[in-house]
């Protein structure tokens, strides 16, 4: 097994490095207590959804297949205990 390192090429960019400056994702809250715990960059990339919309619809969407779900399995389960019930099946 080598000890050598890996070529620079395939090591990710260094976050300080790339990030630009932004006063005001600096002074945010979350940013301090970052750095306070050793993030090397001055901020934290990313922030809000600029297009918030679309993932509320897909949330929207798996809520209704969530409740189709769970009526199927609290249906199906009283279907097949009426069944059961009709078949002379008793628990003792």
């Amino acid at each position: 097994m080598s000890s050598e390192a890996p070529p620079a090429a395939t090591l990710p960019p260094d976050p300080a490095a790339t990030l630009p400056p932004d006063p005001e994702a600096y002074d945010d809250e979350r940013n301090v207590h970052a750095r306070k715990r050793g993030l090397a960059a001055p901020y934290i990339a990313g922030g809000r959804d600029p297009n918030p919309e679309a993932g509320l619809a897909e949330e929207r969407r798996y809520l209704r297949w969530l409740l189709v779900m769970v009526v199927v399995l609290v249906v199906g389960a009283f279907v097949i205990g009426i069944i059961a019930a009709l078949l002379g099946y008793t628990v003792e």
